[in-house]
């Protein structure tokens, strides 16, 4: 264990030297330290006060306690903590100490996260302002969010957010396809949109947890960065709702021949790998994202936030590279083929590409 800075707060907490997993104690991660930033960024975005957080798997806590300390003020009513970790709460209480934040407005659990989020209904006495649904849950697991969806979609409150980390990205993104029908409930296969269509798989996922709900969750930012998958939810409430959130499960359909592409409610075409079913709408509220990068004060994000905001809203993309090797094509300068494609670039790929011309079309121009 060493003091650990990370932004605005200190912690006490070890680095692992290796490759991380669920048996460890509690540890920092360094890795992570974008996923927080934009969260913090995020929650400082959007209209909500007074808010209600929960941190069902809280683990070194660095997250909430850069939400006390970095969040405006007014953002927060209550926040919850938990962690199952024996050693979480005196950790936590120590760190609390460390960066002089009173202990006020903040509970601290050491139960199972599906548990803690459940049970907080049944507590006899509640934080004021408090009714036992929160307005911001965090779920941040190692691997896959799976067993914690039902109770974070139970819980959340109407416009509430559900935040979701996702790192098992090889299970989402096609390597190991058997699990990705058995823990996604959608079939995928290994190509350069991989990384797109994984988290639309997740999306879909999530959505239908909360659909069994009667509460509709919109993505307003969704991503794929580094090694992990990240969705922000907008949870609303209305069976109408829901009803148009299940519309937007589709299917894509890939050509692997000719590198053609479409979404469709079928999911056979001859020639074409079905793939789904998934979201098919936006990955993000334009608005939002515009006014994240307004109230940026983290420089590291701001080519990334740039390249979110300007990613046109088109389910799957080109990859200039693969498109060049099929069809034997020159490479030509990647500004002139945006604006000859009215395309934009994609955070998914550094060659790729989000048009609305079919390949075809795409084919003649270079």
């Amino acid at each position: 264990m060493k003091l650990i800075s990370e932004q605005s707060v200190h912690i006490n907490a070890s680095i692992p030297k290796k490759d991380v997993n669920r048996k460890m104690p509690v540890f920092y991660n360094p890795r992570m330290v974008s996923n927080r930033n934009i969260s913090i960024l995020l929650v400082n975005s959007i209209e909500n006060k007074e808010m209600n957080l929960a941190f069902p798997l809280t683990g070194s806590g660095v997250r909430p306690l850069r939400f006390l300390k970095e969040l405006k003020q007014g953002k927060i009513n209550h926040l919850f903590v938990n962690d199952r970790k024996e050693t979480f709460e005196k950790t936590f209480k120590e760190n609390l100490k460390i960066n002089k934040i009173p202990k006020k407005n903040i509970s601290i659990f050491n139960e199972d996260a599906s548990l803690f989020l459940l049970n907080r209904i049944m507590d006899k006495k509640k934080p004021s302002g408090y009714c036992g649904y929160f307005d911001y849950i965090d779920l941040d697991p190692f691997g896959t969010p799976n067993p914690f969806l039902n109770a974070a979609t139970a819980r959340i409150s109407r416009k509430g957010i559900i935040a979701i980390t996702a790192t098992d990205t090889a299970a989402l993104s096609g390597t190991y396809p058997q699990v990705t029908r058995r823990k996604y409930w959608a079939k995928t296969r290994k190509n350069y949109m991989m990384h797109e269509l994984g988290l639309r798989i997740l999306i879909r996922k999530v959505q239908l947890q909360g659909a069994q709900f009667d509460k509709a969750l919109t993505p307003v930012l969704a991503y794929h960065k580094d090694h992990y998958f990240r969705i922000y939810f907008r949870s609303e409430n209305g069976k109408k709702k829901c009803d148009a959130i299940l519309d937007q499960h589709k299917f894509m359909l890939y050509n692997p021949k000719t590198l053609d592409f479409e979404t469709s409610k079928s999911n056979t075409k001859e020639g074409y790998d079905s793939i789904g079913p998934l979201w098919v709408g936006n990955l993000k509220d334009q608005k939002l994202v515009e006014r994240m990068l307004q109230n940026n004060t983290f420089e590291k994000e701001t080519k990334f936030l740039t390249k979110l905001k300007e990613e046109k809203e088109i389910c799957g993309f080109y990859d200039y590279h693969v498109i060049a090797k099929k069809y034997k094509i020159p490479l030509a300068k990647k500004e002139l083929l945006l604006k000859k494609l009215n395309a934009s670039i994609t955070h998914f790929s550094p060659m790729g590409f989000k048009t609305n011309k079919k390949i075809d079309e795409i084919i003649k121009i270079l």
